[in-house]
């Protein structure tokens, strides 16, 4: 039988709100679960349980900024984003915990894409709303959260969007990956483990994966968050996910007692299969004939997969590009000849650039080939060396630059790798890119070969 989700804020009905009214408004306190996009005339009072930073954007249309936040009171949630001049008289006015009445902003149906929320609506500002700050707000919940036991994710679709709580059994190192449009990205793995004695992975993002610290085994709770079967079962926080560490919440308090009482001793079992290379658990291993005989990334989403490969060739030229400075930008440069770099992605003139490194390279195991890619990050640790230094050499230095390359050649290792059949220009090949690159740790590699053979002995 399936266990039935826990509730951290009970959504009940507010009627005493729903007959006030609001500074400077004749209109009525309504809760937020009876808005409609047919009302005109309506004043909600909630609190900010989540606010994001302004973020631009530019196209072929033009360009802008924006930011949103997320409010809730006793009846549900709702998503609110402001636009450009919006932004302006808003921004600074709204901060997360505090609560509001609002009033006087466009309903529109919610564009899941975008938001976790559970509301078929969402809000837009505009010239003539108004957010005027509430001092009377003991009644009104800080965060809404439909908890689901970890046991019970195994249950739930893939890209079901829960909520999570579980104390912070263990956390990896953070680490940093390129992204397919080239930005670089920190991340973290957290183990969190609840009172089902079920352990699920969450990996969560950007400044929360530097900031977490688990040492001290802190509740953590999610809202929001995705769950994948990569891996078995395990969830991502996303940019409109909420990451609360130590909440002030019933469950948290309750989780923090048991953990302490004798939950760490618990003979725990994890819903996510291990997925460092290093010690060959559950990896997904293959052989690179494997790719191409089980024609791995042939399907709708990529495939992943680790192989222990050695090194045969990496293409030297173009290795390395001048790339934008700024920190989340790294588009290539144009010399403009005059001291100056431009980036068309930023529109702007810089007087310098970083050097990024994007590889192609060649492994080969006993049964076969592979051509892959390796961008910064992995190129790195591959190289031993960082792109800003190989881009000094190559300037000042061909020989040394050349060296490093040799040295690299037939050195063996273990990768851990996305694979995708891509379409360009109507030709469509499979591109193997490199996501990890670990050392060989010889006795783990010879208890998986060991275990391989008992296998095949049936």
């Amino acid at each position: 039988m399936k266990a039935s989700p826990m509730k951290a804020s009970p959504m009940k009905a507010s009627p005493m709100k729903a007959t006030s009214t609001s500074p400077g408004s004749s209109s009525k306190v309504i809760p937020l679960a009876h808005l409609n996009p047919y009302q005109s005339k309506w004043t909600i009072r909630a609190r900010v349980s989540n606010k994001s930073s302004i973020r631009t954007w530019s196209n072929s249309r033009g360009e802008g900024k924006l930011f949103s936040f997320e409010i809730v009171d006793e009846s549900g949630e709702i998503k609110i984003t402001a636009f450009n001049n919006e932004v302006d008289k808003f921004f600074s006015l709204v901060e997360q915990g505090k609560v509001y009445f609002i009033t006087k902003a466009t309903l529109k149906v919610a564009n899941k894409q975008y938001t976790t929320l559970k509301n078929d609506y969402e809000m837009t500002l505009h010239a003539q709303s108004s957010i005027v700050p509430c001092d009377d707000s003991q009644d009104i919940p800080a965060v809404h959260c439909d908890f689901v036991p970890i046991a019970e994710l195994e249950n739930r679709d893939k890209d079901a969007v829960i909520d999570v709580i579980g104390v912070c059994k263990s956390a990896d190192d953070v680490s940093r990956i390129t992204t397919k449009n080239s930005r670089e990205v920190s991340k973290r793995a957290l183990n969190l483990i609840d009172t089902t004695g079920k352990v699920v992975t969450v990996t969560v993002w950007g400044e929360e994966a530097e900031k977490f610290d688990g040492s001290r085994h802190p509740v953590v709770a999610i809202k929001g968050a995705r769950l994948s079967d990569y891996g078995g079962r395990s969830l991502s926080a996303s940019f409109s996910s909420t990451v609360l560490v130590n909440p002030d919440l019933p469950e948290a308090f309750s989780l923090r007692a048991w953990y302490d009482q004798g939950g760490y001793a618990i003979d725990s079992q994890s819903l996510t299969e291990t997925r460092s290379v290093g010690s060959g658990a559950r990896t997904n291993w293959k052989t690179l004939s494997d790719v191409k005989n089980e024609k791995l990334g042939h399907g709708e989403k990529a495939d992943y997969f680790s192989c222990l490969a050695t090194l045969l060739y990496i293409r030297k030229e173009n290795c390395l590009y001048q790339a934008c400075p700024s920190a989340d930008c790294n588009k290539k440069v144009v010399d403009q000849q005059n001291g100056l770099y431009r980036c068309e992605k930023c529109n702007r003139e810089f007087p310098n650039f970083k050097y990024r490194l994007l590889l192609s390279a060649n492994l080969a195991d006993f049964g076969d080939n592979q051509w892959v890619t390796c961008f910064q990050e992995t190129a790195e640790v591959l190289l031993g060396h960082s792109a800003e230094t190989l881009g000094q050499l190559r300037d000042t230095d061909e020989t040394a630059f050349d060296e490093v390359f040799q040295r690299t050649n037939f050195t063996t290792h273990i990768f851990r790798n996305r694979v995708k059949l891509e379409t360009y220009n109507d030709e469509s090949r499979v591109k193997v890119t490199v996501m990890e690159v670990q050392p060989l740790d010889h006795r783990e590699y010879s208890r998986r070969l060991l275990g391989n053979i008992r296998k095949l002995a049936g």
